[in-house]
């Protein structure tokens, strides 16, 4: 469930003209910006910025990025763009750094649908002129590479159905593929299976061997391979629980927060199941999503944070 709240009337026209006020003259008014886009769905955000574009014949986008700075310009810069165009830019955000944040690529491949999946990929390669999968296979290498390419290349079958004498096979293939280091056929077996048919996979693992097979690679969760398929596991089997995790990280990384995935995770689940994710957070840590998000942000960041969580400072 969405934590994003909307107003009933809605008018493109007359939020662009109220942008153009609060980002014209001396000073920004940030809070305009905010009781505006911090109130609207992705269909509504896109007529406003066609609509702003018709009369200033101006690029919103490019006017928030020469009004806005720090932290909150980077928020409200992937909150305006559309959602596929948007989680090109955070998948090509992750690839450039000097460590690639594998996270993000195992998020679009294994929770998003196989359609998203491919509106990403069309709008990876619209924006940067490379596929998805070449720009991974050039900044990684070895087992990792396989894996993140096999995972974003697959289109997955998207159904309910399972096949149980598969689902038993292959739990027994994993468990083998673990003791002999056999990263080939981790790799094939994630990459490949429908996230029904993986689940009852790992649901068969820990039935018989009485363990959870994450728990069971995490013995070796120094390497980055591991990790990777650890990731997608978690994806895979609980989409909610591993963005609750990735919060819980984000808030409470030693030497200060992880802004880059703290509004990664809100503006991208504020439309879909964030209201979820944030029951989950107040269940596990007896402290609400708002506050512990509130304690860590500041000013208008934290201001436009809050109302995507549906919550105004």
């Amino acid at each position: 469930m969405a934590t994003l709240v909307t107003p009933e009337q809605f008018s493109p026209v007359a939020d662009a003209e109220a942008i153009r006020n609060a980002v014209q003259g001396l000073g920004t008014d940030e809070k305009a910006i905010i009781s505006i886009l911090g109130h609207r769905n992705a269909a509504q955000r896109k007529l406003i910025r066609t609509a702003y574009e018709e009369i200033y014949q101006e690029d919103l986008v490019n006017r928030f990025e020469s009004e806005l700075s720090g932290e909150f310009e980077r928020a409200v810069y992937r909150w305006m763009l559309d959602p596929a165009d948007r989680d090109a830019v955070l998948a090509n955000v992750a690839i450039k750094q000097s460590i690639i944040d594998f996270r993000v690529i195992v998020e679009l491949s294994c929770i998003y649908s196989p359609e998203e999946l491919l509106a990403v990929k069309r709008a990876y390669q619209a924006r940067y002129h490379h596929s998805l999968e070449e720009d991974l296979a050039a900044r990684t290498s070895g087992d990792l590479r396989k894996l993140l390419v096999a995972l974003v290349g697959i289109y997955r079958y998207d159904g309910n159905e399972i096949h149980a004498g598969l689902a038993y096979a292959e739990a027994q293939n994993l468990h083998y593929a673990k003791e002999k280091f056999d990263h080939d056929a981790i790799t094939r077996i994630v990459s490949t299976r429908s996230k029904a048919q993986l689940m009852a996979t790992f649901n068969c693992y820990k039935d018989y061997f009485t363990i959870s097979i994450s728990k069971h690679l995490a013995d070796d969760a120094e390497n980055q391979y591991v990790t990777a398929v650890r990731t997608a596991i978690k994806c895979i089997n609980d989409p909610r629980k591993y963005y609750e995790k990735v919060l819980q990280s984000a808030l409470n990384k030693p030497g200060g927060t992880d802004e880059d995935a703290l509004t990664r995770v809100i503006v991208t689940r504020a439309e879909k199941d964030l209201k979820d994710i944030k029951d989950l957070y107040c269940k596990r840590r007896s402290v609400s999503l708002d506050d512990a998000v509130a304690y860590v942000t500041s000013g208008d960041y934290k201001a436009f944070l809050l109302a995507l969580l549906g919550k105004e400072n």
